[in-house]
């Protein structure tokens, strides 16, 4: 009895192992393109195969002060009426439009990340760019920061 429901078993992961590399599924599969849109959605890859130098990029502010949200802020409505998430890639800019795809580089370690702007602020003065805490923290060299200097550049 033992014996035949190990074969049984045996035979069931067999068929499920193999089934999955047929030729058919194997080959069948057109190859993905990259697009600007799949580059804007995962700006650290992009950067470590060099495929974000493709973007059209504008200056908008060098030697900028950006901070990231309190947490306090998750599950509120945005100036753009969306709702806020820390663990997104979003951020708060005083004049940019909302919707504006914004590349933020970390001026010390090169480290970069695609943000959308979809609220206003940040309200204390010399602050440029406020990030979400997931995009902080993807760029931020020391995690104990509070703020950064960083490069802003409009995604055209």
């Amino acid at each position: 009895m033992k014996n035949k429901f190990l074969t049984l078993i045996s035979f069931v992961f067999a068929v499920l192992f193999f089934s999955s590399f047929s030729p058919k599924n194997v080959f069948s599969q057109e190859p993905k393109k990259v697009t600007q849109d799949t580059l804007i959605k995962n700006a650290s890859i992009a950067d470590s195969l060099g495929l974000a130098s493709n973007l059209n990029l504008k200056l908008h502010k060098k030697n900028a002060h950006a901070s990231y949200y309190h947490n306090k802020f998750n599950g509120r409505r945005t100036a753009s009426g969306t709702k806020f998430d820390n663990e997104k890639y979003t951020a708060a800019h005083r004049k940019l439009p909302f919707g504006t795809k914004v590349k933020v580089t970390n001026e010390v370690n090169g480290k970069s990340v695609i943000v959308t702007v979809t609220d206003r602020g940040p309200f204390s003065k010399g602050r440029e760019i406020d990030l979400t805490r997931r995009a902080f923290m993807d760029i931020a060299a020391n995690k104990n920061a509070g703020n950064l200097k960083v490069t802003i550049e409009i995604i055209k």
